[in-house]
């Protein structure tokens, strides 16, 4: 028999029978590793461990500590739920089943629909065939003998995704006698290698996201390594149902999507308003106070304007439809940054111009189908803090330490302690696909590295990610539960630049091109919103509060008091409201603490005769009578310090 030389990510190396697996390989190296081990990578391809190899190759075994073998073990338990489902309810048709960023889910169609105790039926047949140890068997199969097998089914859909995607000899993965699907893998050895899962849920989806085209049935789940791991997930599962934004947003009373207007466009409430005021009001500020120009752009332009930005092509889908006025076809604005280079190429600019900085909180509009939108979070219509940056090779690495300076002021100023970076670099020009020449993306990507490490941030770096017209730096939170939140982005842009033809006069009297950044600290005021919102289970910090106090006359008789002890309140600068209902006074502090008031101040005879407050805390209770005076004090401090802490 035939050798081949398998070489390992330490560098040594080892003469295997031609037809030996990688499974093989881990087991002569140690029985832990056998155990551990998930798939393998095989000069650069991912394949199961039950892949024999043929020819010398280098061989990474990928175990539970990598993350890449966590999405091949979550596929794995997507096709385990088909595999069931099959099982138990013959005939069903297949869609599709990845891996997500949790767990898994397939598509099913069949004309009866999934109720939710199917789901216990369903996982209880899981654990079944998990028991089994039922091998994943990888088969090679001509095109045309697939589709005539898929098309004999039935499965015509699964025939579209093998014309689409197959190739001449297309992979198919068998588990069990029930389940047979078109799947490039890899997947795990057998199904005892899956640990831990749970179904989540049932929701519809349309194939490829088009609603014009049949829709399934999808059945999610969630799958981790060990019980642990998928205990702790379905713990804040089960907390971001407490949290979640479109539940508080109509108890508090701060927002709604009317139905009448349409999906996707959010209409804030008074409440709702007076804390997007202030998050707005916020960051105008801190514009003026770092030196950016605040400017302000229509909502519309005509179609010309979207052709030379290039949005008409490549941005199209996701644009509303155009409309016809007078004289050109117009779209609604997508983006703000061909208005604000608009308002840069308005004059001739010398290099003692620069840097220029142009922000504003412009509303765009932007295609979302229906089936993705989701509160707050996924809108049609939405505020961005936008700001687009025009400075020179020298100014650069400032102006960027700048952007990551104030989003991380942004992050603890909104109460954010943990959180990620990742820098998005390209690919050193390997496919083309990518805008900008060498020395355009060394000098980006360059200031970029150095201005993380001034920042002292820790990025990640994150190779052929970044945006085709140039790289970026994104940074995520971490919110009270532990989730990770897309928030802030700073973007270079060679290409816009150069499709609008900007210039500067430089030192030498010659005309440059300045270099763009595009950048967003909230992301969105909507989004950002919402994430507020959970963050802090609607238990808006005392500064962010859309009532900070609220005063709860006893009786009657200390109405006029309370109105009297509201207004100077107001006149403090104090958002407070009155509850003068003919209720008790217990009823009102559980109302005013349900509706997540900061304080409760209580009035009775004796405050109203010693011209005091009894205060109560949402979260410390009683506090005790204290003169006004001293109250408001308390919560200018608060509001100052912009602290979470009451």
């Amino acid at each position: 028999m035939s050798e081949i030389t398998v070489t390992l990510p330490d560098g040594s190396r080892q003469k295997v029978p031609a037809g030996a697996t990688p499974l093989d390989i881990a087991r002569s190296i140690s029985r832990r590793l056998a155990d551990d081990a998930i798939a393998a990578r095989t000069n650069g391809e991912l394949v199961d461990l039950t892949r024999p190899l043929t020819s010398d190759t280098t061989l990474q075994i990928l175990t539970t500590r990598d993350p890449e073998a966590l999405e091949v073990y979550r596929h794995s338990a997507a096709h385990l739920l088909a595999a069931a489902v099959l099982e138990l309810y013959p005939g069903t048709k297949l869609g599709v089943g990845p891996a997500t960023e949790n767990g898994f889910f397939y598509d099913f169609y069949r004309d009866e629909p999934f109720k939710p105790e199917d789901l216990e039926k369903i996982e209880a047949r899981m654990w079944e065939i998990q028991k089994r140890d039922t091998p994943y068997v990888r088969l090679m199969t001509p095109k045309e003998e697939g589709l005539k097998k898929y098309a004999a089914r039935g499965e015509d859909l699964k025939c579209e995704l093998i014309r689409e995607k197959a190739d001449e000899i297309f992979s198919e993965y068998t588990l069990g006698e029930a389940f047979t699907d078109f799947c490039r893998g890899p997947h795990v050895p057998s199904t005892g290698k899956i640990k831990a899962f749970k179904l989540l849920s049932i929701a519809g989806a349309y194939w490829k996201g088009d609603e014009t085209r049949p829709q399934a049935q999808r059945i999610y789940g969630a799958a981790f390594f060990t019980k642990k791991e998928l205990d702790d997930y379905l713990h804040q599962v089960e907390e971001a149902k407490k949290r979640d934004h479109r539940k508080l947003g109509q108890e508090l009373d701060l927002f709604s999507i009317q139905e009448l207007a349409g999906p996707g466009l959010i209409f804030f409430h008074p409440r709702g308003g007076t804390v997007r005021r202030i998050i707005e009001d916020w960051m105008r500020d801190e514009y003026v106070r770092r030196g950016y120009s605040l400017v302000y752009t229509p909502h519309i332009a005509r179609a010309e304007l979207w052709k030379t930005s290039g949005h008409y092509g490549f941005y199209a889908e996701n644009m509303f439809k155009r409309m016809e006025v007078d004289d050109a076809e117009y779209q609604l604005k997508p983006m703000n940054c061909p208005f604000h280079i608009l308002i840069y190429k308005d004059r001739l600019r010398s290099y003692r111009d620069l840097p220029v900085r142009l922000g504003e909180l412009g509303t765009v509009y932007r295609y979302e189908r229906s089936g993705v939108m989701h509160g707050l979070m996924r809108v049609r219509g939405f505020t961005q803090d936008d700001a687009h940056i025009f400075c020179t090779p020298e100014q650069i690495e400032d102006e960027v330490v700048g952007c990551l300076e104030f989003a991380r002021d942004v992050l603890h100023s909104f109460g954010f302690t943990e959180y990620k970076a990742e820098l998005s670099t390209w690919d050193g020009g390997a496919s083309g696909k990518y805008d900008g020449t060498p020395e355009q993306w060394s000098l980006a990507e360059n200031a970029l590295r150095k201005a993380v490490d001034r920042v002292g941030l820790s990025a990640k770096v994150v190779p052929d990610e970044a945006a085709f017209y140039g790289p970026k730096i994104d940074v995520k939170l971490v919110d009270a539960i532990g989730r990770l939140w897309q928030l802030s982005t700073v973007q270079f842009d060679f290409t816009l630049p150069r499709r609008f033809g900007l210039e500067y006069i430089a030192e030498d009297g010659k005309a440059h091109q300045p270099l763009m950044v595009h950048r967003a600290l909230y992301g969105s005021v909507e989004r950002f919103f919402g994430i507020l919102l959970e963050h802090y289970a609607g238990a808006f910090p005392v500064w962010l509060a859309p009532v900070q106090a609220a005063v709860l006359p006893i009786t009657d008789r200390q109405v006029e008091y309370g109105r009297q002890v509201v207004a100077k309140l107001k006149e403090a600068g104090i958002r407070a409201e009155i509850d003068d209902r003919k209720e008790k006074v217990n009823l009102k502090i559980r109302e005013a603490q349900l509706q997540k008031v900061p304080y409760m101040l209580v009035v009775g005879d004796r405050e109203q005769q010693s011209g005091t407050v009894a205060v109560r805390n949402r979260r410390h209770g009683d506090q005790g009578a204290k003169p006004l005076d001293e109250f408001i004090a308390g919560v200018h401090r608060l509001v100052e310090a912009k602290t979470p802490e009451e």
